[in-house]
C-alpha cells in the first residue's frame, strides 16, 4: 500500500513539474494546414453509415447515424496531391435536424516528419458552417501529449464528396 501511494505521489509530483515549465513559456507550439478528403458514395469511398434510426435509410446527414471514417489527408486540395496521413474513427449524427456530426478521430501520419505520430480529434462539426472549431485531446508519438484545438474550413461540399482544410494549432503540455 505504500508503495502505491509513494508512486502516486511521484507521479502527481512529475505532473505539476511538467506544467510549472509550461507556465515558464516552454510550451512547443505547432501550426500545420492540410485537407481531408471525406467521400460518401461513388467509387473510393472513405465514410461508411455502419448503424442508425431504425425503418430509415442510414444517411450521415440523419439524426442517430454512426458512421465509421478513414479519410485521406494531404497537403493540398487536390485528392492527389502528397499524403500526410489517415483520419480514422467516426461520426455520429447528434442533432435532431441532422446538422451536427460529433465526431471522434486519429489523424494518423504517415509522412517523414510525423510518420507514425499521431493526434486525437473530438468535438461538435456543424458542417452547415463554413468555420467550426474542434478540441485536440491527445496524441502520440511527437505529438505525445499533445493539446489544442483545430479549425475546420469547408472548402467545398456536395452530396458526394466532401473537403475540409483543417487548420490545426497544437500546444503540449
Amino acid at each position: 500500500m505504500a508503495a502505491k501511494m509513494a508512486t502516486l505521489s511521484f507521479l502527481l509530483l512529475l505532473a505539476i513539474v511538467t506544467c510549472s515549465e509550461a507556465k515558464l513559456g516552454y510550451l512547443k507550439e505547432t501550426n500545420m494546414v492540410f485537407y481531408m478528403h471525406d467521400i460518401e458514395s461513388g467509387t473510393n469511398v472513405t465514410t461508411i453509415p455502419v448503424a442508425g434510426a431504425p425503418n430509415k435509410p442510414f444517411s450521415v446527414l440523419r439524426f442517430g447515424t454512426i458512421a465509421a471514417i478513414d479519410d485521406l489527408l494531404t497537403k493540398g486540395y487536390n485528392r492527389n496531391s502528397t499524403q500526410v496521413g489517415r483520419a480514422r474513427g467516426i461520426y455520429v449524427n447528434s442533432a435532431v435536424d441532422g446538422s451536427d456530426l460529433h465526431f471522434l478521430m486519429s489523424l494518423v501520419f504517415t509522412n517523414k516528419v510525423f510518420n507514425g505520430s499521431t493526434l486525437e480529434v473530438q468535438g461538435s462539426d456543424r458542417f452547415f458552417l463554413k468555420y467550426r472549431e474542434v478540441s485536440v485531446v491527445s496524441g502520440t508519438g511527437k505529438f505525445r501529449m499533445g493539446k489544442g484545438y483545430a479549425i475546420l474550413e469547408t472548402v467545398y461540399l456536395n452530396t458526394m464528396t466532401f473537403f475540409f482544410p483543417i487548420k490545426l494549432y497544437y500546444t503540449s503540455c
